[in-house]
């Protein structure tokens, strides 16, 4: 086995997490694994080994007890994320993120450790990424592929601390199959830190929370540049800054931009509704496919309004324990509010709205799936 005393320039942390979901603005952590590999001894030797299941104060769904073998009675009485989260910042500080997927699990604890009132930055690894550059030949890199295809051990899969083991034994196999100079070369290169533009000061971009929202780009003059969405708005933003900028438009973005602004929203559709508007209201460069949406309304045929008169739509952000009520009648959105008053003031007072195309795919799309939360308004408007 090839050593791998020099491979890291810090010492690494292979972590896994198990979760309620795949999403990490409402889903939540159920166990966790830390391996510590202290890249300054010899052979890469394991320092400790640390797995624990989590409270995530939320029901497990079936599928995931299935898939995961957590139940909702082996978590019932295990810590919660705030009482792990001042040991478990301490094992990670320092050290390289390294996981299978690791946008997945780096974005589960960010968002954790923010709930929990930390700010936790880290370089991470991405195995996934690791497997493709090191193995090109090969189609699939997900962990079971990796497994099968270099006789890895996993004696617990779906498991925060047997898949950690099975990514660290990749590693492994990896310096001795491909040379340590190689996994050396190419590991550096995909644990850097995102390279942010000139003019953006990284304070900035760590202030922006791991939440549902719209973010906004503007060039020089205050030029709107991208109006962009996400369940994740800070992971989401580091993603338009790769190291390895491949897309015109993206270095282009990169070259242009001077400023990023930010705005929560309680959930996803709250971001989708804002970044629609927000589009068309500022016409930023880079977002040309929704410039000339209206201009497809002649031939719309909308479905009939299901409701009698307006409704609300209860979006919660339990993170701030807050809601947002988006105000919506005849396909037409009239408004979010936060209180009754603001519903009341949005039915009573406001003008009435003209009937946008992108908020009627967005809100038709939405109501459709049936998880949504609509209450029926007793005021009828004018």
């Amino acid at each position: 086995m090839a050593a791998l005393t020099a491979l890291f320039d810090a010492p690494l942390a292979i972590v896994d997490v198990e979760t309620t979901g795949a999403h990490p603005a409402w889903d939540r952590v159920t166990e966790i694994a830390v391996i510590e590999v202290n890249g300054g001894m010899q052979d890469g030797e394991v320092a400790s080994e640390w797995s624990t299941l989590v409270n995530p104060g939320t029901r497990i769904p079936p599928a995931i007890q299935a898939l995961t073998g957590i139940t909702n009675a082996m978590v019932a009485d295990a810590p919660s994320f705030d009482d792990l989260a001042p040991g478990l910042y301490e094992r990670l500080a320092g050290r390289i993120f390294v996981a299978h997927n690791a946008r997945f699990d780096y974005g589960f604890l960010r968002h954790e450790f923010e709930r929990a009132g930390l700010r936790f930055l880290a370089r991470t690894l991405c195995t996934v990424k690791l497997s493709r550059r090191l193995y090109p030949g090969h189609a699939r890199h997900n962990l079971d592929s990796l497994i099968d295809r270099h006789q890895l051990r996993c004696d617990a899969r779906h498991r925060a601390l047997g898949d950690a083991q099975a990514v660290w034994q990749f590693i492994r196999v990896a310096a001795e199959e491909r040379g340590a100079e190689l996994l050396q070369d190419t590991a550096r290169k995909l644990a850097q830190l995102p390279a942010l533009p000139a003019h953006i000061d990284r304070a900035v971009v760590d202030a922006i929370p791991e939440a549902s929202g719209v973010y906004l780009f503007y060039g020089e003059n205050d030029t709107p540049l991208y109006v962009g969405k996400s369940v994740a708005m800070r992971s989401r933003v580091l993603q338009h800054f790769p190291g390895d900028v491949h897309s015109p438009r993206e270095a282009q973005i990169a070259r242009e931009i001077r400023r990023i602004e930010w705005r929560r929203t309680g959930g996803e559709l709250g971001a989708l509704l804002l970044e629609a508007r927000l589009v068309k209201e500022l016409l930023p460069v880079f977002n040309r496919q929704r410039r000339h949406a209206a201009a497809a309304l002649a031939g719309l045929k909308s479905a009939a309004w299901p409701w009698r008169g307006p409704i609300a739509i209860i979006e919660e952000d339990r993170d701030r324990e807050a809601a947002d009520l988006h105000v919506v009648h005849n396909w037409c959105l009239l408004g979010t509010a936060h209180s009754e008053a603001e519903v009341a003031e949005l039915l009573e007072g406001a003008p009435r709205p003209q009937f946008d195309l992108d908020h009627y795919k967005i809100l038709a799309r939405h109501l459709a799936r049936g998880r949504t939360r609509v209450v029926e308004l007793a005021t009828r408007l004018h």
